[in-house]
């Protein structure tokens, strides 16, 4: 987290949502959750808030986007702004998570 000298206790607000495997990290508390965290946290704070794996995360989305492409693995340093929602899912059926073709 990098955050500027005068940031204090800012927080932003979000939504996480947990989708096909990933939804096993809730523990049965729903699929959805608002919560704080401080400013200048990313995607990697929220996977390790969880305890979520990398290799677990297939897709994440923030705000609708699919903002999963990285050259070597997850984009997880994309910074939290007040407001995003932030959706991650384990690898779906019939996917190349899978090993099968998407076609």
């Amino acid at each position: 987290m990098n955050t500027g000298h005068n940031s204090g206790n800012v927080a932003v607000n979000i939504e996480i949502r947990f989708f096909n495997s990933i939804a096993r990290y809730r523990n049965g508390k729903g699929l959805f959750e608002a919560r704080s965290f401080p400013a200048g946290s990313d995607i990697a704070d929220i996977l390790r808030n969880y305890g979520i794996r990398h290799d677990d995360v297939f897709l994440i989305f923030v705000n609708g986007r699919d903002i999963t492409p990285q050259l070597n693995g997850l984009r997880t340093s994309y910074v939290l702004e007040d407001g995003d929602v932030v959706s991650l899912s384990g690898p779906v059926p019939y996917s190349w998570g899978y090993g099968a073709p998407v076609v």
